[in-house]
């Protein structure tokens, strides 16, 4: 089980990292969303794979809910964690000015939607704590766990329920 989780989550978390470095310098928040939720989702489709051939090469076909849900577990864990630390080295090499661009998108969004200037004034106070929140390392690391850790486990519990088998179904 170990090289089944360390392999599929080694080659998901790379992928789950394809986003940040298709948009380069770009900064377009529109296509980054498109960019990055549909790498994590390519990502992740792994686990459904790792489930699925560790049960039918290494385990007889057989595996219950709470093994299937622990690999495809730590395969999130593990692709989380490597798109964490992608992240980590984008914001402070590929995009330094990441907080105020984003902020500044989000409240030109705000403005577009025609939110009223009382509500244009709380987005810019949400998107000063927001850029103060993100000079703290460890504020930035859990709010990237946040992201993306949440859909590998919603993965992981759906390939558990889907790839379950207590036993072979007797040919008849």
């Amino acid at each position: 089980m170990k090289k089944t989780v360390l392999i599929y989550g080694l080659i998901a978390g790379f992928i789950s990292c394809i986003g940040f470095f298709l948009l380069g310098q770009d900064m377009d928040f529109d296509k980054g969303m498109i960019y990055g939720f549909g790498s994590m989702i390519l990502a992740f489709s792994l686990i459904f794979v790792a489930v699925k051939s560790y049960r039918d090469k290494h385990n007889n076909g057989v595996i219950t809910f709470g093994k299937a849900f622990q690999i495809g577990l730590y395969i999130a864990l593990i692709a989380s964690t490597i798109y964490v630390f992608a992240w980590l080295y984008s914001l402070n090499y590929m995009f330094p000015d990441f907080p105020e661009k984003y902020s500044s998108y989000v409240i030109a969004q705000a403005e577009a939607n025609g939110a009223s200037p009382a509500e244009i004034r709380l987005q810019i106070k949400d998107m000063e704590n927001f850029k103060e929140s993100y000079k703290n390392p460890v504020i930035v690391i859990l709010y990237t766990y946040m992201e993306i850790l949440p859909l590998g486990i919603v993965v992981a519990l759906i390939t558990a329920a889907f790839l379950k088998r207590k036993q072979l179904n007797p040919i008849t």
